[in-house]
């Protein structure tokens, strides 16, 4: 196994999954609206989601793609109306009212875990890893390497997004507070679309 590319791609999965995308700024969202606990299943969903794609792509599905090309046109263009109506819901989005459960709610585990599909973000991360750090090691172990370090990074990093928002419910106490922030979120959340289009 390859120390040096090892350490490249923790430093990669850090940098990738930490800073600002689709899912962090979701994860935000949620943790401010309602709450950790209730946020856990949108957690579990983006980290296993994302991991099992990464292996999925690693052990050939990506040849798929590669071969038809139109299905990426059609994820890219999915991905975009998907985030486009995931950026409204948070943007009408108001603080949860004690004892009561919001009729819409945090996103489940199994819609964070195929939203991965469409996420742009997502497929950027996923093509990194598997095409520039495939020398980690030899097949299949690089792909098991590759989705054991992408499962760990991502858990820390949603779990930190999903805490950071929940630390802010005591700051942003007023429903006017909490409904400007997560318009704030929806533009950010608009604005991750801006590199996905660039290049269109």
């Amino acid at each position: 196994m390859s120390q040096s590319l090892l350490y490249a791609f923790i430093i990669f999965a850090l940098v990738m999954f930490f800073t600002p995308g689709p899912n962090n700024i979701m994860l935000l969202s949620s943790g401010l609206t309602y709450g950790f606990r209730r946020t856990i299943p949108h957690i579990a969903g983006i980290t296993i989601g994302f991991a099992f794609m990464v292996a999925a792509v690693g052990l050939g599905l990506g040849t798929v793609f590669m071969a038809y090309p139109i299905l990426q046109t059609i994820l890219k263009y999915a991905g975009a109306a998907y985030l486009i109506y995931l950026a409204a819901v948070i943007a009408m989005s108001g603080p949860a009212k004690p004892g009561t459960e919001s009729a819409r709610g945090p996103m489940t585990f199994w819609g964070a875990a195929m939203f991965q599909w469409i996420n742009a973000k997502g497929w950027v991360i996923v093509i990194g890893t598997i095409t520039a750090y495939a020398a980690i090691a030899q097949f299949p172990l690089n792909i098991a390497v590759q989705t054991a370090i992408s499962l760990i990074v991502g858990t820390v990093s949603t779990v930190v997004w999903a805490l950071f928002g929940t630390a802010l419910r005591p700051v942003l106490t007023s429903e006017r507070l909490v409904r400007a922030f997560n318009i704030l979120m929806a533009v950010l959340l608009l604005a991750s679309l801006y590199p996905v289009f660039m290049d269109a």
